[in-house]
């Protein structure tokens, strides 16, 4: 069995596509995953399954959520190793910064380099952003509702027909230890 996170794009945001987590835990149970656990109220599930492909799984989410609640919801799932790495190989110094000044970006393909070629990085500094193989991490110090760059990053010239759903630092470490193997800590070492 594999640990998944599944991110909600877009739920519970002032009111609007209310999904509460008890539901989504049994919707996924009723699915029969496995584990099944939320984080926060913002869209942030793990669950173990015998599947190995993230785009099914996510597919059968997005469809078992508008049967039951009468709205699209885009998902992606991820698995724990995946989540682990993308952690790990974080351009910013992670462990120096607070959990709001750190946001991972997760697409729903490979991040084309080519979209981003139009943002000036040195416009919007201290601000930075890097590029992961489906991930985008952004260091805003002031918090991602203060960001300009942030807003430059969610243009509809850069996301289009991408799904793509963001996540702070202190969400991102816990989805990492929430879907980590049995018996290991949040950085993959042994307990």
């Amino acid at each position: 069995m594999t640990m998944y996170a599944a991110l909600l794009r877009g739920i519970n945001v002032s009111g609007h596509k209310r999904v509460p987590m008890a539901e989504l835990r049994a919707l996924l149970t009723e699915l029969g995953h496995g584990d099944v656990r939320t984080h926060l109220q913002s869209g942030n599930a793990v669950f173990s399954s015998a599947s190995d492909d993230e785009n099914a799984l996510a597919a059968e989410l997005e469809r078992a959520i508008e049967r039951r609640f009468g709205f699209s919801v885009p998902c992606l799932v991820r698995d724990g190793a995946y989540l682990a790495a993308v952690a790990a190989a974080c351009p910013f110094p992670a462990a120096e910064l607070e959990g709001r000044q750190l946001h991972i970006t997760y697409y729903d393909r490979p991040v084309d380099a080519g979209r981003f070629a139009r943002i000036d990085p040195a416009a919007y500094l201290p601000e930075a952003f890097g590029l992961g193989d489906r991930a985008l991490y952004l260091y805003a110090p002031d918090g991602l509702g203060r960001s300009k760059l942030a807003e430059a990053l969610s243009r509809p010239s850069v996301t289009k027909d991408t799904v793509a759903t963001s996540r702070n630092w202190n969400t991102v470490a816990r989805l990492v230890e929430l879907t980590a193997p049995t018996g290991t800590t949040h950085d993959g070492d042994p307990a």
